[in-house]
């Protein structure tokens, strides 16, 4: 069972949008997908709740009745939406699961800055996953692209792509849907964006 994390400490990053459409790609190849939600706004769960039965089916936590949660029979990939302000143990506990960590940055320097600390000690600790920073709402040929790579480059850690600021996501997400639930005419630019995002989680 393959665990993704989507983690960053800073609130309005995009973790529900990286996390919700990946739990969508996975689910549109035909896996057992379980999206996580350990977020106390509980976004990814309030998504699952609007997502149409005709859609490939994304299921949630099974909690029995002692309140422990995890992975319905037969999961086969775990996305882990996590909570603005993730530190302490409970980030230990992710990172302990986690198979790979995507860090969603924007690149204006509050975002960077906001975002700094935590990045400099994934970089600096062992761990079993693979950690990547996907720049959200940016265009890929922009100066703040570059500085954005320039910045994580510098901290040894890859810049996994960037996705691009489009009402897509948004329109997408009010139906419980992801960018692989539609025809791809209408997302080609979007679909093109997660082709090496892609091949990283299967590398």
């Amino acid at each position: 069972m393959q665990v993704i994390a989507i983690v960053n400490p800073k609130g309005g990053a995009g973790k529900s949008t990286v996390a919700t459409n990946l739990a969508g790609y996975l689910a549109s190849r035909g896996h057992q997908v379980m999206l996580g939600d350990v977020d106390v706004q509980q976004s990814s769960r309030t998504w699952l709740d609007l997502r149409p039965a005709s859609l490939p089916p994304i299921t949630a936590w099974e909690v029995n009745e002692n309140l422990i949660a995890k992975p319905p029979k037969g999961t086969t990939h775990v996305i882990l939406d996590t909570p603005a302000g993730l530190k302490g143990h409970k980030l230990d506990a992710v990172l302990k699961i986690a198979d790979r960590l995507i860090v969603p940055l924007q690149p204006s320097i509050f975002d960077i800055l906001a975002t700094e600390t935590f990045l400099k000690k994934l970089a600096r600790r062992e761990q079993k996953c693979a950690v990547g920073v996907l720049g959200m709402r940016v265009n890929a040929r922009s100066r703040a692209a570059d500085q954005l790579a320039h910045y994580v480059g510098q901290l040894g850690l890859p810049v996994l792509g960037y996705l691009r600021d489009t009402q897509n996501y948004i329109q997408l997400a009010a139906h419980g849907a992801t960018l692989w639930d539609v025809a791809p005419s209408r997302v080609e630019k979007d679909l093109a964006q997660w082709g090496e995002i892609l091949r990283w989680l299967q590398s």
